[in-house]
């Protein structure tokens, strides 16, 4: 039953799909959808760039902190974490003890793809974009293992097929939804 699954909550880096496959694992379970970046935009006011220019990102890091904390106390929601969230222990507390967490783990080729030209990513604006995401990946990799109930790569298939495997995945770990997922491909 849906009703018994835990909220699940997405943690990997940028550019792993966590806002496009939790939209669509939200829609499949019938639940409500929160991004945690949009979320804390929504709560102040003002985007994560900025966030980042004027508070640095200690400030925007706090923030987050407090953000994961609320949202992750909401019963049956999907979360989509920011890709930094793991990073303060808490985050990671709060995240396994009160749900079902899901890296989607994806390779820097693919996040490079899917992140190249994105300019409301502040961590990434820098001459070497590349070498950034590998170093936070190399860095974040193990924490993101640390949290993981489940780990799923990413960038290897259609969304619909990965939200497929990951409610299967979901209801052999956890007693969960009977559904019957949505089998057209994107």
């Amino acid at each position: 039953m849906v009703e018994e699954l835990p909220s699940v909550f997405l943690v990997g880096p940028m550019g792993a799909g966590k806002t496009t496959i939790g939209r669509l694992l939200a829609k499949q379970l019938g639940r409500t959808f929160v991004d945690s970046d949009w979320y804390i935009e929504s709560q102040t006011g003002a985007d994560i760039a900025w966030i980042f220019a004027k508070e640095g990102e200690a400030g925007f890091r706090e923030r987050e902190t407090r953000a994961i904390d609320e949202l992750s106390q909401q019963k049956q929601i999907v979360l989509a974490t920011g890709g930094g969230a793991v990073m303060a222990a808490e985050n990671r507390e709060f995240l396994k003890q009160r749900g079902i967490v899901v890296y989607l783990n994806a390779p820097v080729d693919v996040q490079m793809a899917r992140t190249a030209k994105d300019k409301s990513r502040p961590l990434l604006q820098q001459p070497n974009p590349r070498k950034i995401l590998q170093d936070l990946y190399s860095k974040r990799d193990p924490l993101y293992r640390q949290v993981a109930h489940i780990i799923m790569p990413t960038g290897h298939t259609y969304p619909r097929h990965m939200v497929n495997q990951l409610l299967q995945q979901l209801e052999s770990l956890c007693c969960a939804p009977s559904i019957t997922p949505d089998s057209k491909e994107d």
